[in-house]
């Protein structure tokens, strides 16, 4: 008799069209809903800049959502190889440490979180081409990453632009966009719905939802506005 075929692990890379767009509120609801749906879940954050002392040890707010959303904890220095204290570019912030962010360390990270989860959430940071040194930004390491791609779109005035020239960067990568999000982050946006449709007529990804400006961000209150089962290889849930 044949081996059961094993179910497809899932993995994507996390990416926005500015910073303070929604990305780590996005990543975490989908952890929360890989979670629900019965699976081992980790979220990885390569790079992230700005972080505080707490009892001697650095944290990042997006790592340590990150961390609460899903259910495989590893160590920090796996799940952000390069943990930066100052709250600004990458690449700047790196510099005032002594430190040059590459490729090496992250991608086997990344091995050794994908080895120890069933599904596995890396967030960019910042937009799609943030610079991490002289020679290496964001989209070279979802490039050597090589996952689907979700974009969250943060809606505000500019946004459609900001969307579709992102889009066209993530295509020239040769890259699947899985699909992608739409964060509002502001409660007033002016033309908001139309924004929206101007976006689903021109991207060619599934809109995998609208999350409102919250008044307590959660990745569970995120996650009741996402369907996340229209991504390539989501997890069936698990009968409990």
């Amino acid at each position: 008799m044949a081996a059961a075929a094993l179910p497809p692990r899932f993995s994507c890379f996390v990416t926005g069209t500015d910073t303070e767009i929604g990305k780590t509120l996005v990543s975490s609801a989908m952890l929360h809903a890989l979670v629900q749906a019965g699976v081992r879940a980790c979220g990885m954050k390569p790079v992230a800049a700005g972080a505080e002392l707490r009892d001697g040890v650095w944290h990042n707010d997006d790592c340590d959502q990150l961390a609460a959303a899903g259910n495989v904890h590893l160590l920090p220095s796996i799940t952000t190889p390069f943990l930066l204290r100052e709250p600004a570019a990458p690449h700047i912030a790196a510099a005032l440490e002594g430190v040059e962010i590459s490729p090496v360390p992250i991608l086997a990270a990344y091995v050794e979180i994908n080895a120890a989860s069933d599904a596995v959430v890396v967030e960019g940071v910042g937009g799609f081409r943030v610079p991490l040194n002289d020679e290496f930004d964001t989209a070279d390491l979802a490039e050597q990453l090589d996952l689907p791609v979700v974009l969250v779109v943060g809606l505000r005035l500019g946004c459609i632009s900001h969307a579709l020239l992102t889009v066209e960067a993530i295509a020239a990568r040769g890259l699947n966009l899985a699909g992608w999000v739409a964060n509002e982050t502001q409660a007033d946006m002016a033309f908001a719905d139309e924004n929206i449709a101007a976006l689903e007529q021109r991207i060619p990804a599934p809109l995998l939802g609208r999350v409102p400006r919250l008044a307590q961000p959660s990745a569970q209150a995120a996650a009741a506005y996402l369907d996340f089962t229209m991504l390539p290889d989501w997890p069936a849930q698990k009968n409990t």
